[in-house]
């Protein structure tokens, strides 16, 4: 019975489109943090002097504000995710399973 289900899930057209997108948008994202994540620690290993500046005449150097970048940017792509997913992705997920079930 439940492999019959998720069968006829499968093949629906609406499932296809939905699974692409997600993974799209998905991949997306992966390749934005990864830029960002590992960029920053290409300067970390390659530039620390331009991370070692100081910042006024406080001990705060430029490599505190842009750490705190890559952890506010991984929240905010969390976050726009996370919207996509509540409006976009649960409405086609909402259609494909009153296509299954009628």
């Amino acid at each position: 019975m439940e492999t019959d289900f998720a069968a006829r899930i499968a093949a629906l057209p609406q499932y296809q489109a939905l699974k692409a997108r997600r993974s799209r948008f998905g991949w997306w994202l992966t390749l934005a943090m990864m830029v960002v994540y590992y960029g920053f620690i290409l300067l970390v290993a390659f530039d620390k002097e331009f991370l070692s500046q100081r910042m006024g005449e406080g001990v705060m150097t430029l490599g505190i504000p842009v750490g705190f970048g890559v952890i506010v940017f991984t929240i905010v792509i969390t976050a726009v995710y996370v919207r996509r997913a509540n409006s976009e992705f649960d409405d086609l997920s909402a259609a494909i399973a009153k296509a299954v079930l009628k």
